[in-house]
């Protein structure tokens, strides 16, 4: 997909709506973190090609937010300073995504079938985003601030796994989403072209 380098009315669309879809799948983030992470992680990743950078990581910003207000964990609640490292684990993802991935985008085929670059390229940057939030959150963040007397401090192995982990999982699971979404965009732009 061709990204234009103005910014208007499109754009906003754009990336108003995959805002809308990240605020929607929010809700459901009590039901698993195995639906929601892999919509966001698709979201922001469909705002870096379709939109530009930019609105991608002022989305990466945003979503943390909101899902503190929506649906805010334990976690969360106790350990407030992990919303930055959320962002930036976020913005690691769409960054890395925009330099590594930006020439694969343009040669996507219509068929559904990725070159392995393709692959090994989206199997990295959602590693760059685990390993990311696995130093910062997982390792430093939580077993500094969660109190010794706290009874999350039980579930810390738990919490562990989900900021790295399954950050990996659902950043993988969103770029499929983003891969199907962008072959099945190109594929209607192309019929309608």
């Amino acid at each position: 997909m061709k990204k234009s380098n103005s910014f208007g009315t499109k754009q906003i669309a754009i990336t108003a709506i995959l805002l809308a879809i990240c605020l929607i799948s929010q809700i459901f983030k009590s039901l698993s973190v195995f639906i929601t992470g892999p919509v966001i992680n698709a979201c922001l990743l469909l705002a870096a090609s379709l939109v530009n950078l930019p609105c991608a990581i002022a989305l990466s910003v945003i979503t943390p937010i909101t899902a503190y207000f929506i649906a805010a964990s334990p976690v969360m609640m106790v350990v407030p300073g992990i919303i930055p490292f959320i962002m930036l684990g976020n913005v690691v993802l769409v960054v890395a995504m925009n330099y590594l991935l930006k020439g694969d985008l343009n040669d996507l085929k219509l068929d559904g079938r990725f070159s392995l670059m393709f692959i090994l390229k989206a199997v990295l940057c959602a590693l760059l985003k685990a390993a990311f939030m696995g130093v910062t959150i997982s390792l430093w963040l939580l077993p500094t601030f969660i109190p010794e007397q706290s009874p999350l401090r039980q579930k810390m192995p738990v919490f562990q796994y989900t900021f790295s982990a399954v950050q990996f999982i659902t950043a993988c699971i969103g770029f499929i989403y983003f891969a199907i979404i962008l072959v099945a965009i190109k594929s209607y732009a192309k019929r309608n072209s």
